[in-house]
């Protein structure tokens, strides 16, 4: 009995979290359109915490990890408001406090990938 209740407690955050990445997007498109500085900036996923009072969006930037810190405290200026937003449009009694963070998983993703097309180039895979 208690594999199904966290099993469904599971499935529940995954809901929320595909929900919070979907608003969290279009929202973030919008501020791109308002704000340049924003614009080689992708949300790429979102992860609740527990609990779920914080959420962590992950970003990556094409630009890299350097020109995400260099626009971090533009985004964090922009935070207040983007809870406002979130608020607005998701059906909750709380809505989590966000985390911006840099995905350091795509960098290593495309790199894997990098090699396995090098070495399938080469004929040994």
């Amino acid at each position: 009995m208690a594999s199904n209740s966290k099993q469904s407690k599971d499935i529940r955050r995954a809901q929320k979290e595909s929900l919070l990445l979907k608003e969290l997007s279009t929202l973030f498109l919008q501020l791109t359109m308002d704000d340049p500085k924003l614009a080689n900036l992708s949300v790429h996923y979102v992860k609740l915490s527990p609990d779920g009072s914080m959420c962590s969006v992950f970003f990556y930037s094409s630009l890299g990890k350097e020109h995400f810190q260099e626009v971090l405290p533009t985004l964090i200026l922009y935070k207040p408001s983007l809870r406002k937003a979130l608020a607005s449009a998701i059906q909750s009694r709380y809505t989590p406090d966000l985390l911006f963070k840099f995905d350091k998983q795509f960098e290593k993703q495309s790199r894997i990938e990098e090699i396995f097309a090098k070495l399938k180039e080469e004929g040994q895979l």
